[in-house]
């Protein structure tokens, strides 16, 4: 599109259209100077602007096919390819100097030399690019006459302490550089809008510090060539484009790629856009960051055309690049100092939380260095099921949505200022007052959730943002055209807080390899304690009955945590003998803890001669009143040694599993009952009669289940496989009976008649 954009019937009417100009290869250049394609190989010359007359005295035709010696004499043609083949990237060594016979008069022109894009990177093309404009200003052009001519600004830049300072510097030393009406330095935020962040200009002009303007001011592709070409003049704004001719490049026959030539032609909304402002020529100097876009210097000019000469351009250009330089500089001072301001703060967290006194989530809300390291109005912790509060939250039920959409968000720490806009995030926070929030999840499931509230935020635009394009009759159809309407727009933006910052994001990252380093401390901890307590819960030793033989194994389960599986066997008062397989849900601590309570209690009942039904009773009553929320299954079993009857009740555990003396294995019926925590009253009784050679095993389900299969196919196989068990082999029996990939505890207890 190198005249004007025109739509298709039915294309929306949008200034996104715009985005799909190929403006890197427009057909045409602008008419201060001359552009000349010249093959690699021979130096003929393929291409040349329709203009080429006006500066070197001959006609078009007369120069295509024509060598560029016999194009610009021998001597030019020489220092051209000289230039070229000087130095790896040869636009460092631009602009030369030639004196070209011009039709009977000596042309001085500056000589500009680059290769096209290759099509791919082990292609460097077969043709090369020579632009010529008339020389202007003080030459031979060096290093050392450009590093002068911004000596003062690169001295002023160095002094400057604040971001602010170096965009006032910039624009003041860019305009006495130049000689534009108005230099203005403009930075993107992360969407590319706009802001005009200083400003030098002529007195009289309307002041445009502190506007913004909208992505589509420059779309994503001009935004690319900008990160190429870093420098771009346009005159004229009225000047008519001249055709490169042929219009493609003859040995690839496709458009000729102009994104490095400096008078390649702009497009012509681009054109009317500056019309619209005023604006009779313009340059702009590109500020990149990391390779990236960061912001522009931006030159206007309202008085008429206006045309730096190269050298002035080229000194322009080091300023944008000192300027760049000193701007990463900045930013990574700026950097290093929060740095340092984070680490005291972080020190002072990583030691709260080897508290272990102290829960986690606790340890780390109890001053406000969480909001120190990133500023917010509030926070949440969830962590090892804690949730604790700083700051201004919402209520409990709103903090807790907040922790489980922070638990969601991945390894990364996520930021977002517009939290309503952000999937899967609590409704009821936008509600809450929430506009933004900073969040890292934990790998025990929790999250460090920091809030901002809503901040109106008052945004001056340059023109109505909103209204991107407006349509233009154009003949029989219509084409777009840029906005035409620069006044002050006013937009009162709701909804969202004020934005993060990169380096609070970044402290937030940092905190949670501590606070992952600290859940896995407390949770080693935890497991010893639980295993501490679990092994005083296990019998020591198993008590000796005449007549009768007893053993028991516990094998945890292979996640490193300390399960809910725990085994008993108490000699009664009267001779008779207790046996007792409890599982409490869950793991760790706590679990453990449960487990020595019911243990403990359940020993009391028994020494009481309370028969297994009334102890499961009187346990379950404990549970509900002590330890509400906690579930277990449990079986009790009295044996009277003397007769071989086995009285026994169960609450919602598997019944014993009856070997006889001829080998055969049987659980006994399966009576439903309630689990402890659950249970209300006293469970079914039942008895088992052992006669010699009898055996009776009572195990835990973490013995006979396996994944993708139902408990029934489960005790079936275990009935079938049990064989004899004997005292001493019941590692064997465990490890023939127990699924190999099992999570879960496997407890087992056998009581065999002789």
């Amino acid at each position: 599109m190198t005249e004007q954009t025109f739509l298709a019937p039915g294309e929306p009417v949008d200034l996104d259209n715009c985005a799909r100009e190929p403006i890197h290869i427009p057909g045409s250049v602008q008419p201060r100077g001359v552009l000349l394609v010249v093959q690699e190989a021979g130096s003929v010359v393929l291409q040349a602007s329709a203009n080429v007359e006006t500066v070197l005295g001959r006609p078009v035709d007369v120069v295509l096919g024509r060598t560029l010696g016999e194009v610009l004499g021998e001597s030019p043609a020489r220092v051209v390819l000289e230039q070229l083949a000087a130095v790896p990237d040869h636009r460092t060594r631009n602009p030369g100097l030639v004196h070209v016979d011009a039709g009977g008069r000596t042309a001085v022109l500056d000589v500009v030399v680059h290769r096209p894009p290759p099509a791919t990177a082990e292609d460097p093309g077969p043709v090369f690019v020579v632009e010529l404009e008339v020389a202007d200003g003080p030459r031979p052009l060096t290093y050392a006459s450009t590093y002068e001519s911004v000596r003062d600004a690169i001295a002023d830049l160095n002094r400057a302490g604040a971001l602010t300072d170096l965009y006032d510097t910039a624009a003041r030393h860019v305009r006495r550089l130049t000689g534009f009406d108005r230099v203005m330095i403009y930075r993107f935020d992360a969407e590319y809008n706009g802001e005009v962040v200083a400003e030098a200009k002529r007195a009289d002009l309307e002041p445009f510090l502190g506007l913004h303007y909208p992505a589509s001011d420059i779309p994503p592709q001009a935004r690319a060539l900008y990160e190429k070409s870093w420098i771009r003049l346009i005159s004229d704004v009225d000047y008519v484009p001249v055709p490169v001719l042929p219009t493609d490049e003859p040995l690839r026959g496709a458009p000729l790629d102009l994104t490095y030539a400096t008078l390649r032609s702009v497009s012509p909304i681009h054109c009317e856009y500056l019309r619209n402002m005023g604006v009779r020529a313009s340059m702009s100097i590109s500020l990149l960051r990391d390779g990236k876009l960061w912001g522009m210097v931006a030159c206007h000019h309202y008085a008429g055309p206006h045309a730096p000469s190269y050298g002035v351009r080229a000194a322009a250009e080091f300023l944008g690049v000192a300027l760049s330089a000193r701007l990463v500089a900045q930013v990574e001072e700026d950097l290093l100092a929060e740095s340092r301001r984070a680490s005291g703060v972080l020190a002072r967290l990583v030691a709260a939380s080897r508290d272990e006194d102290v829960r986690l989530a606790q340890a780390v809300t109890r001053t406000d260095d969480l909001l120190s390291l990133v500023p917010a109005d509030g926070v949440v912790v969830c962590a090892g099921g804690d949730l604790a509060t700083r700051g201004r939250v919402p209520d409990e039920a709103v903090c807790r949505a907040l922790a489980s959409w922070g638990a969601g968000v991945g390894d990364t720490v996520h930021a977002t200022d517009h939290l309503a806009a952000d999937p899967g995030a609590p409704e009821a926070a936008a509600a809450a007052g929430v506009a933004g929030a900073v969040a890292l999840a934990l790998p025990d499931g929790g999250a460090v959730v920091w809030l901002r509230e809503e901040v109106v935020r008052t945004v001056d635009w340059g023109g109505d943002p909103h209204h991107k394009a407006l349509v233009v009759p154009d003949g029989d159809g219509v084409r777009l055209s840029p906005r035409q309407s620069f006044d002050l727009w006013r937009e009162h933006v709701r909804g969202r807080s004020a934005p993060w910052d990169e380096r609070h994001v970044s402290n937030a990252g940092d905190l949670r390899g501590h606070l992952v380093e600290a859940l896995f401390r407390r949770g080693q901890a935890e497991v010893s304690a639980a295993r501490a307590i679990q092994r005083t819960l296990l019998p020591t030793s198993l008590p000796s009955v005449p007549g009768w033989a007893v053993d028991a194994r516990y094998e945890p389960a292979g996640t490193g945590q300390v399960g809910g599986d725990w085994y008993d066997v108490v000699p009664l008062p009267d001779g008779r003998i207790a046996l007792v397989v409890g599982d409490v849900t869950g793991h760790g601590l706590a679990t453990a803890a449960a487990m020595g309570q019911l243990r403990n209690a359940t020993r009391a009942y028994l020494v009481d001669a309370a028969p297994p039904a009334v102890v499961l009773a009187r346990v379950g009553a404990l549970a509900r009143w002590s330890l509400p929320g906690q579930m277990a299954t449990m079986l009790v079993a009295v044996l009277d040694p003397a007769t071989g009857d086995l009285e026994y009740a169960k609450a919602g555990h598997l019944p014993p599993l009856v070997v006889r003396a001829d080998g055969a294995a049987a659980w006994e019926p399966v009576r439903g009952s309630a689990l402890i925590g659950l249970l209300d009253g006293e469970p079914a009784t039942a008895h088992v009669a052992l006669g010699p050679g009898d055996a009776v095993l009572l195990l835990t389900d973490g013995v006979v289940e396996r994944r993708g299969e139902s408990l029934r196919v489960g005790l079936d196989r275990a009935a079938a496989d049990v064989g004899r068990p004997a005292v001493g082999h019941l590692d064997a029996l465990v490890d023939r009976l127990r699924d190999p990939a099992s999570d879960d505890d496997a407890t087992l207890v056998l009581l065999a008649r002789d």
